[in-house]
């Protein structure tokens, strides 16, 4: 999630100071992903180093305004208008998570989906009932917040069917033998042999 282009896009609106970022993001998107003060302090800094934010008055209290230049006015335009990129590699800690275990010895993989299959449906049960108490949207801000609502609750979803192929993909694998421990294989050795025709430990790659 870009934090800089969410708080250039709210200061294209007009200018404000980092405690009114920080609540216009959380009112905005329904306090879904909570900012720290310094997170946007530090992203405010790097706005202004980069030329996309200028520093202006201050009020009686102290606060310290911030102005959108036309290179981030650019900048957030071209945001709202592209397209949100989808990594073709994959970061997501349970996909590695279950692509490792598959291959160690005496793991049960059915315990670990069935454990991840529980926690995924609370998660799911929580979400539903937050849209649910929400009732029909009566501002834009209860639209937007509904929005990411939304959101989450299709991704659990599609988590949770993931969940279910990936278990009748395992049952399917298990059945036709596939499924064994991978073990450690050897490390190759690359480099010249030494004199007595094998490679010393300075020669072999990790």
């Amino acid at each position: 999630m870009s934090v800089r282009q969410s708080l250039l896009a709210i200061l294209d609106q007009g200018p404000s100071y980092g405690y009114q970022l920080r609540a216009e993001f959380e009112r905005r998107t329904g306090s879904t992903w909570p900012l720290n003060v310094g997170q946007i302090y530090n992203t405010l800094d790097r706005l202004e180093r980069d030329g996309m934010v200028v520093k202006g008055d201050t009020d009686a209290e102290g606060h310290v305004f911030y102005n959108i230049t036309h290179a981030g006015h650019t900048e957030a335009i071209a945001w709202l208008h592209s397209p949100v990129p989808r990594s073709t590699t994959t970061k997501d800690e349970l996909a590695i998570k279950l692509a490792i275990a598959i291959t160690l010895p005496g793991v049960e993989i059915t315990d670990i989906i069935q454990t991840q299959r529980v926690s995924t449906l609370k998660t799911l049960q929580e979400l539903t009932r937050a849209k649910a108490g929400g009732g029909d949207p009566a501002t834009t801000e209860d639209l937007a917040w509904q929005l990411v609502i939304d959101s989450m609750i299709f991704q659990t979803e599609a988590e949770v069917r993931w969940l279910d192929h990936t278990e009748a993909r395992l049952a399917r694998a298990t059945k036709a033998g596939v499924v064994t421990a991978v073990p450690i294989a050897e490390i190759p050795k690359k480099g010249r042999p030494s004199k007595d025709g094998a490679s010393t430990v300075s020669e072999v790659t990790r």
